[in-house]
């Protein structure tokens, strides 16, 4: 069968514990491209924080980002769906991370907020290539519009705060886990609008695109993957994934660092 799109996951599947792309998986996912299939990101990240991934491999095309809450073209800054959070829950989310002092992170779709720096502040300099603006939540809320939310665990008590934050907002929002290869001791914790998901967002591509999702190819290594691998035409999971994940793959090809990813687009596409 002819697959017309590729989509590709980040963390734990394009990029390793070294945080960078692989030479075999650049030039696998060149080849796709140059065959005639359309390849996208799907990740959890900040859109802005895929910005240097999208120039290093040449992609001028549509992704989904924040785990499904937006699809859009960076480069032709072009939204083709959004599920923001909801401004009263946003509200009172801060309202309740002040009272029990939990660490809490926003975003909008060009922006990354927070109200105090801390180690986590770092890794997302760092590694996501994120520059924080530093405000005061209270009433971002009616400021901004606020795409998604960010807990970040490393600790027991970082646990105990997320928890308590998840039991407070388990019916208005919506959660889920992610962890980076660079940081294997670090939990990310994506906070959505109840309805996201990466499969949702995925449908929303495909109609727009007017591709069959019997024509799409997705790899990924995550729980927040299964949406997609679950309804796509070939679904391909990494070896460092969880059994869950493998457990709804057509194939389950190498791990990230071992360039899994190249080998899957060798086998099936080219």
């Amino acid at each position: 069968m002819k697959y017309k799109l590729l989509l590709v996951d980040i963390d734990g599947t394009l990029i390793g514990k070294d945080g960078s792309i692989s030479d075999k998986d650049k030039e696998a996912l060149a080849k796709a491209r140059q065959s005639g299939i359309e390849v996208c990101l799907s990740t959890g990240r900040a859109a802005q924080s895929c910005l240097s991934i999208i120039k290093q491999l040449a992609l001028d095309g549509y992704h989904i980002f924040f785990d499904g809450a937006l699809v859009s073209s960076p480069h032709r800054s072009e939204e083709v769906y959004v599920d923001p959070l909801d401004s009263g829950v946003v509200r009172e989310s801060v309202e309740f991370v002040h009272q029990n002092d939990i660490y809490l992170e926003l975003y909008s779709s060009t922006r990354y907020f927070i109200e105090r720096e801390t180690w986590a502040t770092e890794i997302h300099r760092q590694f996501f290539n994120l520059e924080p603006a530093v405000v005061d939540f209270t009433d971002l809320w009616s400021k901004e519009r606020i795409i998604k939310g960010g807990l970040i665990t490393s600790s027991a008590q970082d646990v105990a705060q997320a928890r308590s934050f998840r039991l407070r907002f388990n019916h208005s929002l919506c959660f889920s886990e992610a962890r980076s290869p660079a940081f294997p001791g670090v939990e990310f914790i994506n906070v959505v609008a109840p309805e996201v998901s990466k499969g949702k967002a995925l449908t929303a591509l495909a109609s727009y695109l007017g591709v069959s999702l019997s024509e799409i190819v997705a790899i990924g290594d995550g729980v927040n993957d299964i949406s997609l691998l679950s309804i796509v035409g070939l679904a391909l999971a990494m070896q460092n994934a969880p059994d869950e994940v493998k457990a709804v793959a057509h194939y389950v090809t190498l791990d990230v660092d071992h360039s899994g990813l190249a080998a899957a687009i060798r086998k099936f596409l080219l």
